[in-house]
C-alpha cells in the first residue's frame, strides 16, 4: 500500500484551515492512500460515498459526517451513486490549542486512542451528526464570504466542533469527572503564555500550584498527556509561527522572542512540530 503525506494548503494562514465543497462522480477511482497532520471532517450533502480509514470502510449518506484523525491513513474507497457532493474541512489542532482545549489534549492528540473511534457514535446519533454538519456548514459559509469578523466566527465554530466531540461519548455525564486541572493548571497556562520570552523554571511553576517539583511533573503529564517541558516547547513554536507571519524580523530575533537562544535547538523544535524549517514555513503559508 503506497501512501503519501498530503500537503494541505490553507485558505487562511493564521487560522490554519481549509474548507471546500467537493463533488465526485461515479467512475473508476485511482485510490491514493494519504494522511496529513490536520484533522479532517466530511459532511455528505448529496449521494453516497465510501471512505476507508485504515482498516475500516464507512458508507456515508446525506447528513452523515466522518472524522479522520491527524496522520490517519485514509482513501476515497468508492462512489455508490451517480455523484456525491460533500463539504470537507481540514484544520490544524495546533492553531486551536488554547488553555481550555489543552485540558483535552489527551483526546484531540489521540494519546488515549484514535479519534476515528468517535465515528461509531457519530453515525448512530442523528443530533450529533446534525450539530457537526451545521458547524462545518457555518465554517464553510464564513470562509466563502469572509465577512468582517469571519476569523472570530470560524474560531468559535471550530471550538463548537471540538466541544461536540468531547461530549459525544455515551453516558458522558456518569463517566466524566471534572479534572482538578481546571483549577490547578489555568494559572500555569497563563504564566507560560506571558513568559515565553523568558526562562521558565518548573520549580517556579510547581510552587505556584503548591506541589513538589516531582509531583507536579507527574501530575501535569498525567492530566495533559505531555510533559511540562514539551508543553512549553509547543507554545514557543506556536508563538514563533505567529511572529513569522506577522512581524518583519529575522528568524534569530523570533527565536529570542520565544525564549530560545540556541538556534540549532530552535530549528529542531520548529521542524518537529511543522516538518519544515521556518523559512519553508513562511514560503508555504505566505500567499
Amino acid at each position: 500500500m503506497k501512501m503519501y503525506d498530503e500537503p494541505i494548503y490553507y485558505q487562511d494562514n493564521m487560522l490554519r484551515i481549509k474548507t471546500l465543497q467537493h463533488m465526485k462522480v461515479r467512475e473508476p477511482l485511482q485510490r491514493k492512500w494519504h494522511y496529513h497532520r490536520e484533522l479532517e471532517f466530511l459532511y455528505i450533502q448529496e449521494g453516497v460515498l465510501q471512505m476507508r480509514v485504515q482498516e475500516r470502510v464507512f458508507t456515508l449518506e446525506p447528513g452523515d459526517v466522518l472524522l479522520i484523525g491527524a496522520s490517519q491513513p485514509h482513501v476515497t474507497w468508492s462512489v455508490l451513486s451517480e455523484k456525491v457532493v460533500y463539504l470537507i474541512l481540514h484544520f490544524d489542532m495546533h492553531a486551536y490549542s488554547d488553555p481550555s482545549v489543552m485540558l483535552y489534549y489527551r483526546t484531540f492528540y489521540e494519546i488515549d486512542g484514535p479519534l476515528s473511534r468517535y465515528n461509531d457514535w457519530l453515525q448512530t446519533d442523528p443530533q450529533l451528526k446534525s450539530d457537526i454538519g451545521d458547524a462545518i456548514t457555518c465554517i464553510h459559509r464564513e470562509m466563502e464570504s469572509r465577512r468582517r469578523g469571519y476569523e472570530i466566527a470560524i474560531d468559535l465554530h471550530v471550538k463548537r466542533l471540538l466541544l461536540t466531540i468531547v461530549r459525544s461519548e455515551p453516558n458522558n455525564v456518569e463517566n466524566w469527572n471534572e479534572p482538578p486541572s481546571a483549577y490547578n493548571l489555568h494559572p500555569v497556562f497563563d504564566y507560560v503564555d506571558k513568559h515565553l520570552s523568558d526562562k521558565i523554571e518548573m520549580e517556579t511553576i510547581s510552587k505556584m500550584t503548591n506541589m513538589s517539583y516531582h509531583y507536579f511533573s507527574k501530575y501535569f503529564k498525567k492530566v495533559i498527556g505531555v510533559s511540562f517541558v514539551e508543553y512549553v516547547n509547543m507554545q514557543r513554536v506556536r508563538k514563533a509561527e505567529r511572529l513569522l507571519l506577522t512581524e518583519s524580523v529575522n528568524i534569530t530575533e523570533i527565536a529570542e522572542k520565544v525564549g530560545i537562544s540556541n538556534m540549532t535547538h530552535f530549528y529542531e523544535l520548529f521542524k518537529r512540530y511543522n516538518r519544515c524549517s521556518p523559512k519553508e514555513y513562511i514560503q508555504r503559508l505566505t500567499p
